[in-house]
């Protein structure tokens, strides 16, 4: 009793990154995201940046600890279809997404890897009147 009572906003997962160059060209010239901030302590110390596109946020971290590569993060979309047909188009050099996969739990969805060997899974909930 008296304690107060908070809701809860969407958390921010960290994701490792090994190398800022191979980690921008994949999220904002491939994903399309784009920079929210990027922060060093000194000029060669490792980077952190947080990144965006519409509500997802994340944030990458070349931080030693921060994270472990080889994570994996559900990002939901409006129209997974859609979003890997823009990417398909993009013809970029180190990804490939094929085409979304229908799973038994009504989900239409396409993991991508990062170049940190982070597992981006995109996902649409299915209408199971209109399985595809």
């Amino acid at each position: 009793m008296g304690a107060m009572t908070r809701g809860y906003d969407a958390p921010i997962p960290i994701l490792r990154s090994f190398d800022a160059e191979h980690a921008r060209a994949f999220y904002f010239d491939f994903l399309g995201f784009e920079l929210v901030f990027e922060h060093r302590f000194e000029p060669d110390m490792p980077l952190y940046m947080g990144i965006a596109r519409g509500a997802c946020v994340l944030h990458l971290s070349e931080h030693y600890g921060d994270a472990t590569p080889g994570s994996a993060v559900r990002i939901p979309v409006d129209d997974v279809h859609a979003f890997v047909a823009e990417l398909n188009a993009k013809g970029h050099g180190h990804a490939r997404p094929g085409k979304p996969r229908s799973m038994p739990w009504g989900m239409d969805e396409i993991a991508l890897t990062d170049p940190a060997g982070n597992r981006l899974i995109f996902y649409t909930e299915r209408d199971d009147e209109t399985e595809q």
